[in-house]
């Protein structure tokens, strides 16, 4: 997801909700609960955070009325305490709880059989019952590290002879007795510090094969037994055997028949569960899963290494790979699996929707692939490829859209979002942010979701891929889970470790600000899971890099490390070469973890320094206009601001001027890479740095210390696509034609920037998504593509009630004219003018400087001040000469280059008298261009003038002379 998260709402205190459905709503805003059916709420029909417990709903809202801390004396009161994990339990010896034991004492209780109660007599059921003393030295240093979150919780004392081991296979809770021997508080306990450092481990888990066996290892340090049930059948049948699995040290491990390879299995785990307040017998698949059978029902053993799962040249695929010398010389397109071929009728009809479709080499998608291939763009960012729900891997099941009924309705009707929306938890569409076990191929792209065939298919699809000279990305999703509780199917880790996988509050409930289920990477196993997730991926499946979604949310640490273990992967070891696997990711700072709430956190402000790229929201924002949850009408600088006004009140002109001024400032700080310490003149005339550049809400512009942290878009999977946003944006007076020049003046700029650009798959097609701003599960329909470029899906009904129809008012009208739809013509324009920008990209090294030095050394702005031409952007690069002093040279072919952005309606003229008497030329791109408008860009070397048409991105070359040629 790709949002602004400044403008995200903040959260209600627990304390002041009323119901399981209002704390619903209020923990899961609209713009986040795409990823969890609504449907999945209304069945289950209370609060998904509790949704697991098997109290009744008046119970439950009872408890979630309680404040923390208050004391209470009744035995009915503090059981219902017992629903809360107020105490954490953050190392061996010590238990950190928010109360003041006064004159009184605290305990610690256990119960195998989770039997714990309150009566008049205080706490009754335990086993063990340990008196706790009060440390006044408070928590370690290290302690409040890892819960900055606590550090102001009191400490209070293990005795050193407990069997902490034990004890954390039990119902816990702590408690409060007065002087009088009156229970006032208790409450359950967070296990995460004392797993932590009691049970951290690195050696073997899932399936590990070897030539005479299989062996399981189960990292389960609170179960109380763990047997696996093994099946010979993916979904029915009884099991072949099952075997029980014995633990040391917190992991649970049998040895099997090599017989087993091929068959399936589920663990039967149990587990006190801290929802539910019982023993439950959780059936799970395993965490560390390679394989599935359909929909996740029971795991596969599957050897990765195995030959006979391999395509035909797939372990000298290395050698093949498209060449990278830099990582600034990416340029990323964001694409969806199932988007790509679902309508493409020149894929064979097994193929289309699936990994395979991609191995079609003369299919509409695949030659669209080719040309942008080589125009430059260097990797396919995929949308979510491992195993999600809310879309059944059995195709049978599926429900499909009457589409010749569709065609037929008006462009502006409700009826296709109606028709679309009943079908949509049952169809085969959803982008698959629902992740249910990182590790699996999706089965629903596969031609078969059992067995290995989903494995065997992926790889054909990056092998084929890399042989078209694109690098595939991963879009990885580890800062949340789909399931939790020990009931949900699909939950996973959750069954295994209650409580630890999933981040809580500090009342013990999971936190929600993701999505839902938020995970904890905090945790050493949850960190070491994500990073040998993220190894199996480049190992086994050959990936080239990973797009973290919500990637604020895992901490820094783990993506430091996560990138400093991808890139020891080696090509003579792994079969990889780990120093050219990029990652970047969404930094957002928000929810629980923001300002380093629960440590130093993967935000964009905090990984500068690191390598590792995120999304420019900054620059995205001030091309369109507000933001993705401001007004849709609020213009930018390509969509019209002051220089072509909609209806919209932007306030009077001399307020519009200083927004587009602003805008600007922003636009340039992104095209320097967005490096903080990138010096320019901003709109009053000041020589500033990019981190003096301020956002309306006061946060720096630029947070980047090198080109290659920042990723540079203008539009993504998330909102209206780019056509849709300019056509909404835009006065509704102007034609298609100018449209369609505004979205390519938008890539362009994207294009020609310093860092890593990225667009979203039909960019370059003026695709549209009939004004739909969150197509996550509006189906095929919606989210149509057409490489044949008859149609971009414009004007295809309405787009879906839920999320769009506060909009239908602006959409309707835009829908209803056909003015507005683009023709053929336009759309192959628009494909040759982003082929032909990309090829300007890398046409030069000076668009692709690699260093914060080079950039700030060769990179200038010069329609800068107070006196700016409102709506154009002036920047040059400038090389050095071999054998000369100052710049080293870079470019055989061009000494110098201007690129002007001319966002006016009408013709401009610039200026500059420092540039006189260079031979500048349109790029020879844009000579041979059949785009007649730029054709007339020009330069006069006598006054340094240049002149640009309206709505062009000109760029201006200086060819290279002979160093003994210059005066």
């Amino acid at each position: 997801m790709l949002v602004g998260m400044s403008l995200l709402p903040s959260s209600t205190p627990l304390s002041s909700i009323s119901t399981p459905f209002e704390f619903d709503r209020v923990l899961l805003p609209a713009h986040l609960k795409k990823k969890k059916s609504y449907s999945t709420w209304n069945r289950l029909g209370y609060n998904p955070i509790v949704r697991s417990t098997t109290f009744p709903r008046r119970r439950v809202r009872c408890c979630l009325s309680m404040a923390d801390g208050v004391s209470t004396s009744s035995p009915s009161q503090v059981q219902d305490n017992f629903l809360y994990s107020r105490a954490y339990w953050v190392s061996k010896s010590i238990i950190a709880w928010n109360v003041e034991a006064g004159d009184g004492s605290c305990y610690l209780y256990a119960s195998k059989t989770a039997a714990l109660s309150v009566t008049n007599d205080g706490i009754q059921g335990y086993d063990v019952k340990i008196e706790l003393e009060g440390d006044n030295a408070g928590l370690s240093e290290n302690v409040m590290e890892k819960f900055p979150h606590i550090r102001d919780y009191k400490a209070f004392k293990i005795p050193p002879t407990s069997d902490v081991k034990s004890l954390v296979k039990c119902q816990l809770a702590v408690a409060i007795y007065n002087s009088d021997g009156e229970c006032r508080n208790a409450t359950g306990l967070q296990l995460p510090g004392v797993l932590d450092e009691l049970f951290s481990y690195d050696g073997p888990l899932g399936a590990v094969f070897s030539k005479e066996a299989v062996s399981l290892y189960l990292w389960a340090p609170t179960a109380q037994s763990v047997h696996a049930y093994v099946y010979r059948d993916p979904s029915r049948g009884d099991p072949l055997e099952i075997v029980k699995l014995q633990e040391f040290n917190g992991v649970w491990s049998v040895a099997g028949p090599r017989s087993w390879e091929g068959c399936y299995y589920v663990y039967e785990v149990s587990v006190y569960h801290p929802s539910t307040l019982q023993i439950e017998k959780c059936i799970a698949n395993d965490p560390y899963a390679r394989g599935l059978s359909a929909d996740g029902r029971r795991t596969l053993f599957i050897n990765l290494d195995s030959n006979a799962l391999k395509p035909e040249g797939w372990d000298n695929l290395v050698d093949e790979k498209p060449n990278l010398l830099s990582f600034s010389d990416i340029s990323i397109y964001e694409l969806h699996i199932r988007d790509f071929s679902a309508s493409d009728h020149t894929v064979q009809p097994d193929y289309q929707g699936g990994y395979l479709a991609f191995t079609s080499q003369d299919s509409a998608g695949v030659l669209h692939l080719k040309r942008l291939s080589s125009a430059g763009i260097t990797h396919v960012h995929l949308l979510p490829a491992f195993q999600f729900a809310d879309v059944d891997d059995e195709k049978d099941k599926w429900k499909c859209a009457d589409n010749e009924m569709l065609e037929s309705l008006p462009p502006d009707s409700h009826e296709q979002q109606a028709h679309i929306t009943a079908i949509q938890n049952e169809d085969g569409y959803n982008w698959g942010y629902n992740p249910v076990l990182w590790g699996v191929p999706k089965g629903s792209y596969a031609s078969n979701p059992n067995g290995p065939c989903r494995t065997i298919e992926f790889r054909k699809m990056v092998q084929a891929l890399n042989r078209i000279g694109l690098r595939v990305v991963l879009d990885v999703v580890y800062n949340h889970l789909h399931g939790s509780g020990p009931f949900d199917e699909n939950s996973v880790l959750d069954k295994i470790v209650p409580g630890y996988y999933l981040r809580r509050n500090t009342d013990g409930f999971i936190e929600h600000s993701a999505c839902v289920n938020n995970t904890a990477s905090e945790h050493f196993m949850v960190e070491r899971l994500i990073i040998d997730d993220l190894l199996c991926w480049a190992a086994h499946y050959k990936v080239d890099g990973f797009r973290f979604d919500l990637m604020g949310h895992i901490m820094k640490r783990t993506m430091v490390k996560a990138k400093s273990v991808l890139n020891n992967l080696s090509r003579n070891r792994n079969g990889v070469d780990g120093s050219s696997i990029y990652i970047y990711g969404e930094g957002w700072d928000f929810g629980e973890v923001a300002q380093n709430g629960r440590g130093e956190n993967a935000s964009q402000s905090n990984l500068c320094g690191t390598g590792i790229g995120s999304f420019n929201d900054r620059i995205r924002d001030a091309l369109l206009g507000g933001s993705p949850f401001g007004h849709p009408l609020q213009q930018g600088f390509v969509t019209g601001l002051l220089l072509q006004p909609n209806d919209h009140d932007h306030g009077t002109k001399a307020v519009e001027e200083r927004m587009l001024a602003i805008s600007k400032d922003h636009i340039q700080v992104g095209m320097a890479a967005n490096l903080r310490d990138f010096v320019l003149t901003n709109c009053d005339g000041q020589e500033v740095k990019g981190s003096e550049v301020s956002t309306y809400d006061w946060v720096p512009v630029a947070y980047a210390l090198c080109p290659t942290e920042t990723i540079n878009y203008v539009s993504a999977h998330d909102n209206e696509t780019l056509f849709d946003i300019v056509s909404l944006k835009t006065p509704m007076g102007i034609s298609v034609d100018e449209r369609c020049r505004l979205n390519h003046l938008a890539t362009s700029i994207i294009a020609l920037s310093q860092g890593i650009p990225f667009f979203h798959c039909g960019d370059e097609i003026l695709r549209s998504k009939s004004l739909d701003r969150d197509s996550y599960n509006s189906g095929d329909w919606f989210n149509r593509l057409d490489f044949t470029y008859n149609s971009n899906n414009w004007g295809v009904g309405l787009p879906p009630k839920e999320k769009n129809e506060k909009n239908w008012p602006l959409i309707k009208p835009r829908l209803a004219d056909p003015s507005f739809k683009p023709h053929n013509s336009h759309i192959l324009a628009a494909v040759e003018n982003f082929s032909n920008v990309l090829q300007i990209r890398y046409s030069s090294p000076l668009f692709r400087l690699r260093t914060a030095n080079a950039i700030q050394e060769r990179v200038r702005f010069h329609n800068t001040g107070p006196s700016w031409v409102p709506g154009v952007i002036v920047m040059s690069i400038e090389d050095g000469y071999e054998g000369v002093p100052g710049l080293s040279q870079l470019d055989p072919i061009y000494s110098y280059i201007v690129v002007i952005v001319n966002a006016c309606p009408t013709e401009v003229t610039f200026a500059k008298p420092s540039l006189r008497a260079r031979t500048f030329e349109l790029h020879p791109v844009q000579l041979m261009s059949t785009d007649k408008l730029v054709k007339n860009s020009t330069y006069e070397a006598s006054t340094g003038c240049f002149k640009v048409p309206p709505r062009t991105t000109s760029v201006f070359v200086e060819p290279r002379v002979p160093a003994n040629a210059m005066v």
